[in-house]
């Protein structure tokens, strides 16, 4: 599936509307059929820039519907957060929204019956005009809508620091796998000590993973992975460690203790703030983090690239997340949660979001807002053909065993133990599926 975002438009006059017609579209708009009152509940568990957004996104809603109050349910989470999310829902907690990004997990609360599908809100507020097919798809469930995307990001987008580049003579932003590694030595020569920052701690370990995996077998291969179509110990999935294990052997990534010590936002102060390391490989929540928490100039002080090329067929390929609204069965405040989905793919949200560098999928986001970096990574995104994240589209215990078994890899890159951690992989996924 290839995911693009809508053409975004210009602000464009209208005809001034007659009053029968005027009439007519209040009685027709959900938004103005309703006064909205009263608390609507959202289930919270990010931190730093991205909450500081999402409250100003909350205000903003606010402000347009001053009957409506908005309370935050806060959930705690270090790495993956489905633990929390899953712990607070079961245990009675009464929300409206759930603020997701993992399709296994949307799928699981669904089966469960937590969340209730919005078909009928799609049409009545005509989302179709802000979102194509592509979205609405990538937020159904054998047919029915569950998730509403507000966000989207490139996740085989290299980051770097622009002096460290210009420090290790390096002109241009590697385009081949062998350029890449060839950087190395010129930037260990400027007095880094470990050109690449990988935060093992938790999850982001298997961003390079995942990418290699697309860019020497394909994404049709990595959605079998996904289903469980193909085992975990095919030739493809080892293939792509074999690859990963190159970059540890050029000596990307310094010892394995030091990658466990950091999880993404640890890997990024090296980069950023540190200046120990010079490349990390992350979501485009970290254009915020750069903007925000490091007080960088976008473009100037750091960019992006996209993955070195391998010329194994595949170099056509990213990986993509999303983030999504879901909205609960047992909501208290329907009526308001719907109006709140439609006013995050408006104009006013989608903008917004753009001045904290995020991409909205929404034909009613200006695109000139967002900086080069995000522009640089929206273009890559739609080159290519896309698959979402690997980790993200398996099932909780199985993700974690992958992880796991990945960072017992990166400790031993070995052929014997990539046939032993596939092996590992294999055998949870006997399970889980």
């Amino acid at each position: 599936m290839t995911i693009t975002g809508g053409t975004m438009s210009a602000i464009t006059r209208r005809t001034a509307l007659g009053a029968i017609s005027l009439a007519a579209l209040l009685i027709a708009s959900p938004v103005f059929a309703q006064d909205l009152t009263g608390e609507l509940v959202i289930l919270q568990w990010q931190g730093g820039t991205d909450a500081e957004m999402w409250k100003k996104v909350e205000d903003a809603f606010v402000a347009k519907n001053p009957g409506v109050t908005i309370r935050e349910l806060t959930i705690t989470a270090q790495g993956d957060a489905r633990g929390g999310i899953r712990t607070a829902l079961l245990g009675g907690e009464v929300v409206d929204i759930l603020i997701n990004t993992w399709p296994a997990f949307r799928a699981e609360l669904a089966s469960a019956g937590i969340l209730r599908p919005i078909d009928d809100q799609w049409a009545s507020y005509g989302w179709d005009s802000k979102l194509n097919q592509s979205w609405k798809d990538l937020g159904s469930i054998d047919g029915k809508v569950y998730g509403l995307t507000y966000t989207y990001g490139d996740r085989s987008g290299v980051w770097y620091k622009t002096e460290h580049m210009a420090k290790g003579g390096i002109a241009e932003t590697p385009k081949t796998w062998e350029d890449f590694l060839g950087s190395f030595e010129k930037l260990k020569a400027a007095g880094y000590a470990t050109p690449v920052a990988i935060g093992a701690k938790y999850w982001a370990h298997a961003e390079w993973f995942e990418t290699l995996l697309l860019r020497t077998a394909g994404v049709e291969t990595a959605a079998k992975l996904a289903r469980h179509e193909i085992p975990w110990t095919d030739p493809a999935v080892k293939g792509a460690l074999r690859k990963f294990a190159e970059l540890l052997a050029a000596g990307c990534c310094g010892d394995s203790a030091t990658m466990f010590a950091n999880d993404w936002d640890g890997a990024a102060d090296l980069v950023f703030k540190a200046n120990t390391s010079n490349y990390m490989m992350i979501g485009m929540w970290n254009n915020a983090r750069a903007k925000n928490d490091y007080a960088l100039t976008e473009g100037k002080d750091y960019g992006i690239f996209q993955f070195p090329a391998l010329g194994m067929g595949h170099d056509d390929t990213s990986s993509v997340d999303t983030k999504e609204l879901n909205v609960t069965a047992n909501s208290a405040n329907p009526k308001v949660a719907d109006a709140f989905l439609d006013f995050i793919v408006s104009a006013d949200a989608a903008n917004l979001m753009a001045g904290y560098g995020y991409a909205s999928p929404s034909s009613s986001a200006d695109n000139s807002l967002l900086g080069p970096v995000q522009q640089t990574a929206t273009a890559a995104v739609a080159a290519s053909k896309v698959q979402f994240v690997l980790g993200d589209l398996l099932p909780g215990d199985l993700v974690d065993e992958y992880r796991v078994q990945l960072q017992k890899f990166l400790q031993d890159p070995s052929d014997a133990n990539i046939d032993a951690v596939t092996a590992a992989i294999e055998a949870k996924a006997a399970e889980a599926y």
